[in-house]
């Protein structure tokens, strides 16, 4: 029994990681939802495909490596069977952007207390 991967909206119905993965080449997009198969499928997914970021509040990050390219899609799970896709980026330096964690964990707060909300 794997996960189900979802997007994060807004609340104005923005969807981050859909403009990010729409950025995309299309053979980048392609790996990028290869590797998202991986997270659904497998029970344990090995840390080169998604990896929890230090000192953060539940924060992972869904890693894709196509190319010169590292790929990051940031992700929260919401149970142990859903994972929610943030927003995403071009990882151009070793170290994550701290600015990009503290969006992800925003949108991570606003999506758990509008679900509260339902």
């Amino acid at each position: 029994m794997g996960k189900t991967v979802i997007f994060y909206r807004t609340i104005d119905g923005k969807c981050p990681v859909r403009e990010f993965l729409d950025s995309l080449p299309g053979k980048a997009a392609q790996k990028v939802v290869w590797v998202l198969g991986i997270i659904e499928e497998l029970d344990i997914v090995p840390s080169s495909y998604l990896k929890k970021l230090v000192s953060t509040e539940e924060i992972w990050e869904c890693r894709i490596q196509f190319g010169a390219n590292a790929y990051r899609i940031f992700s929260f799970f919401d149970s142990n069977s859903i994972i929610v896709l943030t927003h995403g980026l071009i990882k151009k330096t070793q170290k994550t952007p701290h600015r990009e964690i503290e969006r992800a964990e925003a949108y991570r707060k606003d999506y758990l207390q509008r679900r509260l909300k339902k």
